[in-house]
């Protein structure tokens, strides 16, 4: 079994293993539709920015999605959108890796909004440009354990080196969509929750 292989192959029964998680947990017949609606709407953001490799909205719009709905839905979201965007930039066998970093990344989110639920724009800021850099990683380790020879420190220092440029350009990018529409989407996502919670309530 190849390198490449085993790797997607563990990338996917740590997705199958989340998703069965998650499908027995706490997740609404009405919370569903509303991830699938955010999944879409970080996969479309990141097409008008595909000429630009790094900078695209879309790992903003998982962690706001997991700060606002928990890690459940941000894992959903982020994996989710990973898929969906992938059928117009192409699928390959890093789409499971994106779903897994995106994933990460919504889930991680919902662990900052449970543990400090009001902190403002600017942490959000910080925590989506560290998952610049974090995601950028999590994709080179999957690039140099699949095809990189040898595996050793000196060459996974060279596979992040030559990312530096995109991974930088994508966490700057993500505090600045923090920065200028974090409230904004936040307080949309909040507005959503309330009328969720409205509804179960059958009011």
């Amino acid at each position: 079994m190849t390198r490449a292989l085993l790797s997607m192959l563990v990338a996917v029964a740590a997705l199958w293993a989340v998703f069965l998680r998650f499908e027995r947990g706490r997740l609404s017949s009405r919370e569903i539709p509303l991830i699938a609606v955010l999944a879409a709407l970080a996969a479309l953001g990141r097409l008008p920015f595909a000429a630009v490799p790094g900078l695209q909205p879309a790992t903003f719009v998982v962690a706001a999605s997991g700060f606002v709905f928990g890690p459940a839905a941000g894992f959903l979201v982020g994996a989710v959108a990973a898929l969906v965007s992938n059928i117009f930039l192409g699928h390959g066998p890093w789409t499971v890796w994106q779903m897994v970093a995106w994933g990460a990344c919504g889930l991680t989110a919902g662990a900052l909004g449970v543990s400090a639920p009001r902190v403002g724009r600017g942490a959000l800021a910080l925590f989506t440009a560290a998952w610049g850099f974090l995601f950028g990683w999590i994709m080179n380790f999957w690039y140099w354990y699949s095809f990189v020879h040898p595996l050793s420190l000196r060459s996974w220092l060279a596979v992040n080196a030559a990312s530096f440029p995109f991974d930088a350009v994508h966490a700057a990018g993500n505090a600045a969509f923090a920065l200028l529409l974090g409230n904004g989407l936040i307080g949309a996502l909040r507005y959503a929750q309330k009328r969720l919670a409205l509804a179960r309530l059958g009011c």
